[in-house]
């Protein structure tokens, strides 16, 4: 590192500045919730500004195939490039473990025009450096191409290489999952980064997200406890144009009602006992980036009528205060109530139930997911906890996995995560058995099971088995709306209407 410090000290200064800041954040970069795409854009941008260079992309290794795919290059042309096994300088690269520097690269038999031919972009030089894990196996390739002055350096290529050991520890914290042992590759769990899951369900809900994250409209998150509603709320700030801004988070289970008003919107010196100094709100601190109202549903009224009022006219006044202050801040809220059965009950507002919900999301339950997701994620988690807690090696036996399946999963994601942790602490050896996860057996209902072998167990409300069975004849059908609709003798509309996802539960917490 110290000689890698002397080199960067005899740079210019514009390049010099440019590689120090990359040093220092390219792990902090990559630990962000935000799109995994996005994530590995901004790091091929850093890296092709910090070598002066036209060009950088970043290659995983597809650990099904061997194949090399860019998730992201900075590369307008194409959504995607994709080498076979071996080929081009980046799958030398991959297949070797050795670096490249070429100062021509028309004249080695490594270099694949075929990329240049689609793009129209001529390259001159290339530089290109294996991302190896701490183990020492290959996950991907970063290539530069074009140094816009000369060709590149040895000292580039050694900051290349440096770059890449950094960037193959941050892609640890990412849902790349890394193929076993030494066998090179990565595999891609989620579109967003910490957000790990490819069910139908979940991409529905990603392009939901991607979708709310393109406006500066108010979203309302719904779904039951444990869901993962805050991470989402996360991935629709840190997508956003508000990403730079910060994303500030009020729990309002947590708070009492008198203290709630200053919580949200500040106080003035002297506006009730104990208030020594004016304080700024969770608004104000919001201010340029997004809100985020966790668990809205329990806010009490007389706290509803101000919220209103600021997703309406975004203003509000401090406590003690009689100015007026505007507020630049996107509301994201959650709930796992029922705001429609609270608003019936007087409980909630209808009109702020209707400004919350311009854009409304119901995160899946983890039961409604698959079992291969619950796998999927319980994977993810294990990897997570045998690092914290230093138990390297461990891995879940088939008995484990099938108790993981056929968990009904009342708390989610966050009773999977709890029972996964419990299982790394308690295991003794390298495999999770059953016991381990401390899962507690429910008894299983009494089902029903149609001529089409559609599952309806009893005790379901009428509305969720009218959704079941519609779903299961969208199935059949092959997802064609109009054939279905034939099928069951029902309007279009009215099949969309009952196939929607349900409304959050009221009966969890």
């Amino acid at each position: 590192m110290q000689g890698v410090a002397a080199m960067i000290a005899s740079e210019p200064v514009t390049e010099r500045e440019h590689k120090l800041s990359l040093l220092l954040d390219l792990g902090a970069l990559l630990a962000r919730e935000v799109d995994l795409d996005a994530l590995l854009a901004a790091i091929g941008t850093r890296i092709a500004r910090a070598l002066q260079a036209e060009r950088a992309t970043v290659y995983l290794v597809d650990a099904a195939t061997g194949d090399l795919r860019s998730r992201v290059a900075d590369l307008p042309e194409l959504r995607e490039i994709r080498l076979t096994q071996g080929q081009g300088v980046a799958g030398w690269v991959a297949e070797t473990g050795r670096a490249v520097n070429l100062s021509d690269a028309s004249k080695d038999p490594r270099y694949f025009p075929g990329v240049d031919r689609e793009t129209g972009f001529v390259t001159r030089t290339v530089l290109a450096a294996p991302v190896r894990d701490a183990h020492g196996a290959i996950r991907g390739v970063i290539q530069v191409l074009n140094k816009r002055v000369g060709a590149f350096t040895d000292d580039d290529l050694a900051f290349l290489q440096l770059l890449a050991s950094q960037a193959a520890g941050a892609l640890e914290r990412t849902t790349l999952r890394a193929a076993a042992g030494e066998a090179r590759g990565v595999t891609v769990r989620g579109v967003f980064n910490h957000i790990v899951g490819s069910s139908a369900p979940m991409r529905a809900v990603y392009e939901q997200v991607a979708r709310a994250a393109a406006v500066d409209a108010t979203v309302l998150l719904g779904g039951e406890t444990g869901a993962g509603k805050g991470i989402f709320a996360r991935a629709i700030h840190a997508n956003s144009k508000r990403r730079e801004g910060p994303f500030v988070t009020v729990d309002c289970t947590t708070l009492p009602e008198a203290l709630m008003e200053s919580e949200l919107f500040g106080h003035e010196r002297g506006s009730f006992t104990g208030a020594d100094k004016r304080v700024k709100g969770k608004v104000e601190v919001a201010e340029g980036g997004t809100l985020f109202l966790d668990e809205v549903g329990e806010l009490p009224l007389t706290m509803q009528s101000r919220l209103l009022r600021l997703l309406q006219d975004r203003a509000f006044e401090r406590i003690g205060s009689r100015t007026t202050q505007r507020a630049d801040v996107r509301i994201v809220a959650a709930t796992h109530r029922d705001l429609v059965a609270l608003a019936a009950d007087g409980r909630f507002r209808r009109d702020l139930y209707y400004r919350l919900r311009v854009v409304e999301i119901v995160v899946p339950p983890l039961r409604d997911r698959g079992g291969d997701e619950v796998v999927s994620l319980a994977e993810h988690f294990l990897e997570l906890y045998a690092r914290r807690h230093d138990h390297p090696g461990v891995g879940f036996s088939q008995p484990a996995l099938l108790a993981l399946r056929a968990h009904p999963w009342p708390g989610n994601v966050r009773e999977l995560e709890h029972a996964v942790e419990r299982a790394v602490v308690l295991c003794p050896g390298d495999r999770v058995e059953p016991a381990h996860l401390g899962l507690v057996a429910e008894r299983a209902p009494a089902a029903i099971v149609t001529d089409g072998g559609v599952t309806l167990p009893l005790g379901l409300p009428l509305e969720e088995v009218e959704r079941r069975y519609v779903a299961a004849t969208l199935a059949h059908c092959q997802q064609n709306q109009s054939e279905a609709a034939r099928v069951l003798g029902v309007g279009r509309n009215t099949l969309r209407r009952k196939s929607a996802p349900p409304r959050p539960s009221t009966r969890q917490r």
